[in-house]
């Protein structure tokens, strides 16, 4: 795509479209690591880097989650709570930290997405020991609310760029892949958990992740822009200029700068790319109604109605994020090579059979057996769930599509299902309808991938809608 001096700096070249390269991406390709994902095409270290940062990003979100679900019992315990309480106070969190899930995105549409992703980042670690000291639990929700604000956009950022950058033969499986680090990062809560806060209370575990604020600079200094966010800003000012002076534009163009000079929620929903957001939607709203009782009220099932102390369900994180490590990882190599849709039916399914033999398992042999065995579609399936909603929307708007759909989705899922959760258990005194409600919506979600969720293994982004 360009040429480098042997000084290092790049001579004037062609972008993707024929076109001389615009000036911020003459800037950016001064630098070693931006050239090396610029054309696209060879796979280098700085890819590599970008992987490992969105694998570390996705490794922070899955330690905080499960972290919080696992001492869950033991806030309730301290702060005297009822269970309708604690649910209140966690979905006022989760309420306020649904704007952190379009608000970061949408920032990146306007100032690219690497520096945000460190911001992120850093906000988390810093954030969790304020959560840790927590006098009251009304302090404790608000520190939980900043928490999530701050790290709801960070996985979003993390599979933008990885979409953005790494080979479209290769995208799904990276994305897939980085997921899984997620799974890594609840193993570690798990083992936080069952270390640290059975010997020494929750807040010291809360308190462990603090530690990792300086990963961020790692992030900041290895990983380049975007290429596509850079292009599309160089357009953008391109066309913009041209106009300014009173020239004329083609009119591919035009209709380009007509949608990408407005940013915002009311183009997620224009005819050229409503299809994809329904899609997406569909998607996103399925896997956090699909997650969310599991992520919210697990621990306390196996600790309340399964008899199972701090230690036996903190072990049995560590476990299921191992094998929700494996089936993402299988997922990655999976999806590249049968598609998106067979790998996402087949994991739903895998899941969903699985997890309804758990629910009716007493022995501690089968709920180990059978817990284990749907980690792996549980978990596995949100490979393709959430490669599908990096990559089905415009450069020009990927990050505020991203943001709105799922911040829709936690909205769903995590905020107004949890009163369908809880409702049932309060009406039969079990969890057990609630977890049952699980392999239903699996099952909805793989029929309804069968019938409207498009294939695009393999195709480049420009190709899938621009």
């Amino acid at each position: 795509m360009s040429s480098i001096t042997a000084d290092g700096h790049s001579t004037p070249a062609v972008d993707q479209a024929g076109g001389n390269v615009g000036p911020l991406e003459q800037q950016h390709l001064r630098h070693a690591n931006y050239r090396a994902v610029a054309s696209g095409a060879e796979v280098t270290k700085t890819h590599w880097h970008i992987a490992i940062a969105n694998a570390l990003g996705w490794g922070f979100d899955g330690m905080d989650g499960v972290i919080f679900a696992l001492v869950a019992p033991m806030v309730i315990k301290e702060f005297a709570l009822t269970l309708p309480e604690f649910r209140s106070g966690m979905q006022i969190a989760l309420f306020i930290g649904i704007a952190g899930l379009y608000f970061w995105p949408w920032l990146a549409d306007r100032f690219g997405r690497r520096t945000l992703l460190a911001v992120n980042i850093a906000l988390f670690s810093l954030l969790m020991p304020v959560a840790a000291l927590s006098p009251t639990f009304a302090i404790f929700v608000m520190a939980r609310s900043l928490l999530f604000f701050a790290l709801n956009g960070e996985w979003s950022l993390g599979s933008m760029l990885v979409a953005e950058t790494w080979p479209a033969r290769l995208r799904g499986r990276v994305i897939s892949i980085t997921r899984s680090a997620w799974c890594l990062g609840a193993t570690l809560a798990g083992a936080i958990a069952g270390l640290v806060a059975a010997n020494f209370g929750w807040r010291a575990a809360v308190m462990v992740p603090g530690v990792i604020a300086l990963l961020a600079i790692y992030i900041r200094s290895t990983c380049p822009e975007s290429p596509h966010w850079v292009r599309a800003q160089d357009r953008k000012r391109r066309i913009s200029e041209t106009l300014a002076r009173g020239g004329s534009v083609s009119a591919d163009d035009s209709a380009w700068f007509g949608k990408a000079k407005s940013v915002g929620i009311r183009q997620v929903f224009m005819p050229d790319v409503l299809p994809a957001t329904l899609v997406a939607l569909f998607v996103a709203c399925a896997s956090t109604c699909i997650y969310g009782t599991v992520g919210a009220w697990m621990p306390l099932y196996l600790s309340t109605e399964k008899h199972w102390s701090t230690t036996e369900y903190s072990l049995f994180y560590v476990f299921y994020g191992l094998c929700g490590f494996l089936g993402l990882c299988t997922v990655g190599w999976l999806i590249d090579k049968i598609g998106r849709r067979r790998t996402f039916i087949i994991t739903l399914i895998e899941g969903a059979v699985f997890m309804t033999l758990w629910v009716y398992s007493e022995s501690h042999i089968w709920l180990w057996t059978f817990g284990l065995a749907w980690c792996l579609g549980f978990l596995g399936f949100w490979g393709p769930s959430t490669t599908l909603t990096a990559e089905v929307f415009p450069t020009r708007i990927r990050g505020a599509a991203n943001g709105v759909v799922w911040a829709i989705a936690y909205f769903v899922g995590f905020v107004l299902f949890p009163f369908v959760s809880i409702a049932l258990q309060q009406h039969t005194g079990s969890f057990a309808l609630s977890f049952l409600c699980i392999p239903v919506l699996m099952i909805a979600m793989a029929i309804g991938v069968f019938l409207w969720v498009p294939e695009h293994s393999g195709k480049e982004l420009n190709e899938i809608i621009e």
